[in-house]
Parts: structure tokens; sequence; C-alpha cells
């Protein structure tokens, strides 16, 4: 089972709009991620984003391209000060390859979580739109590959 962890793409500022949806750069370099993972033929079972604006909107470009079975759905647990145990638990109940798009600390933390069995060390840096594969192999977590708007 693959799980795949995605930080929102660019949003505006505060200053520009509260609610900080996608900024143009941000939409751009989510959809360039997203055609790329397309061109590979990743499956996707379903896409889990946070409530923030940018979080949904990054869910919407993705499931956009990759056509997830059972779509895509807000989840209680990918906030930025979250606790990484919630979506550990959500991961732990499926065995279909699912997307968490979030924020960090969040996304940070919870990757260390399942790599590491800690949610306080730093394994992988998320940038803006980047996507981390990690998968579970015998009961256990490693990083499979990541993807940024840059390598895409």
């Amino acid at each position: 089972m693959d799980a795949y962890l995605v930080r929102h793409g660019e949003a505006k500022s505060e200053a520009e709009d509260v609610r900080r949806p996608l900024s143009e750069r941000g939409r751009e370099e989510v959809e360039r991620v997203a055609r790329a993972m397309a061109k590979k033929g990743l499956e996707v079972y379903q896409i889990f984003h946070s409530d923030k604006v940018r979080a949904k909107e990054t869910a919407e470009i993705l499931a956009r391209f990759l056509s997830p079975c059972k779509g895509m759905c807000e989840f209680k647990g990918l906030g930025p000060e979250d606790d990484p145990l919630i979506a550990t638990e959500e991961l732990k109940t499926t065995q279909n390859s699912l997307m968490m798009v979030g924020h960090l600390p969040h996304l940070g933390r919870l990757a260390s979580l399942l790599v590491a069995g800690n949610s306080h060390g730093k394994t992988i840096d998320f940038p803006a739109a980047a996507v981390v594969c990690l998968s579970q192999r015998n009961g256990g977590w490693k990083v499979s590959w990541t993807l940024d708007p840059a390598s895409a």
C-alpha cells in the first residue's frame, strides 16, 4: 500500500485574501505535479484534504488529473497543527492507496512518525506542491519517491 503525502500549492498571502486560496503560481505548480503523476499511471483510491481552502483547491486539481475511485473528501486531522496519529490511524484501516493533502508542520511530523516511529524528527522536506510517496512493506513505512514542481 502507498500513501501519498502532498503539501498544498503556494497560497496567496493573508493580506491578499484571508481565506488564503492558491496563487496562480500555486495552481500552475500543482497542475505540473499532477500531470507528471498521471503520466506515471499513478492510481489513487481516495484523496483526503484539510478544511483549508488551499488544501481543498490542491486536492481538486489532483483529482481532476488522477480520477481517484472514491473521489475526494475533507478529513479532520490534516490541519497544520493536528496530531499526526489521527492520519496514521486512518492509514491503518485501509489497504488502498490514499493521498493526503495538508500543511506544514503536520506533514513533516506525519512522515517522521510513519518512517522513523516518532513525530519529532525531520524525515523529509515538503516544498509547496510536493508529493512524498510512502510505501508500507512488512509492517513498516519507507520513502519510495518524491516529486516537486522543480522536478516534474
